[in-house]
């Protein structure tokens, strides 16, 4: 088997069909950093390689599916990095590169001849909603939580999966208040096929991977690109353009970079904690001030002797 640093993949012992691929760091509740994108991919690749394999399900260790992107790194430190330039003007193209890397990385499950169900216990959020809805399927459990919190600020979901998955209206509810839904309202709107009681995940996900991997991969792989067909002409590949592009965009304007500064001086947690609550998030010169009022603090602390 491939070995990962965050993440493992092999075959399910007792049915050597159904392929494995748990998001492993749990110490960060399976949250995305440099490698991870990467992996998942090479993941993928392995199991399509395998011809014993007909079905991939996707799991995370520990209390939940994925966190998302790992805001400890790319917002709480002070490290230049190619989605979060400010050592010299922000290229949008090389974040562009970047991101987009990621998603077509996420997409690999997506685009997988081999079916990929996501099988999500706690929270996939934001980067981790994206991992998600890449799957073809999406078993959840009943009080697991599904969004794309960043759309708040700081962020917008690159792989664009929530309109082609939910319709114009849900996702227009869920894109302009960041809101999470849980499992069974997932698959009252359809975007879970199942909703079941956690102690039930595995058993409802590996049924439905085993009736699925009764199917001759040929068949599997032609009856998904059928359906995925559809969504590419429906604009799929032009929509996560726009999405990676404006995803830079929202981390990179007065009020993506006051979220930025928020995190690394009081805590990406309390950084959260402001965004989800619903209070007004500053905009425009007042987040542009801030941003100076927060950098001037910074010089200070750096070299006292200066103040």
């Amino acid at each position: 088997m491939p070995t990962f640093s965050t993440l493992r993949i092999d075959q399910d012992a007792q049915h050597p069909r159904v392929a494995r691929l748990l998001l492993n760091r749990p110490e960060r509740l399976n949250a995305i950093n440099n490698e991870m994108p990467r992996e998942i991919r090479e993941a993928v690749e392995w199991a399509n390689a395998n011809d014993e394999v007909h079905v991939i399900v996707v799991e995370g260790a520990g209390k939940g599916f994925c966190g998302g992107y790992d805001l400890q790194h790319f917002g709480e430190g002070t490290i230049d990095h190619p989605c979060q330039q400010e050592r010299n003007p922000w290229d949008p193209m090389v974040d562009y590169a970047f991101m987009k890397r990621n998603t077509e990385d996420f997409m690999s499950l997506w685009k997988s001849p081999k079916p990929t169900i996501a099988k999500v216990h706690g929270y996939a959020a934001a980067g981790g909603s994206d991992i998600a809805l890449c799957c073809d399927l999406l078993v959840m459990a009943q009080d697991a939580r599904i969004g794309y919190m960043p759309t708040r600020v700081w962020g917008c979901p690159t792989t664009a999966m929530w309109t082609y998955r939910l319709g114009a209206t849900r996702a227009k509810q869920l894109m302009f208040t960041g809101d999470t839904i849980d499992g069974l309202t997932a698959a009252n709107w359809g975007l879970a096929n199942e909703a079941v009681p956690l102690d039930q995940l595995e058993a409802h996900t590996l049924a439905l991977a085993q009736r699925i991997a009764g199917v001759p991969r040929s068949h599997l792989a032609m009856h998904k690109m059928v359906v995925n067909q559809v969504m590419q002409t429906m604009g799929l590949e032009q929509s996560q353009m726009m999405a990676t592009l404006f995803d830079g965009i929202t981390r990179h304007n007065p009020e993506g970079m006051w979220f930025r500064r928020y995190a690394q001086q009081e805590g990406f947690k309390a950084a959260v904690q402001w965004r989800d609550s619903g209070q007004p998030i500053p905009e425009g010169d007042e987040a542009r001030a801030l941003v100076a009022q927060m950098d001037a603090q910074r010089q200070k602390n750096a070299d006292p002797g200066q103040a």
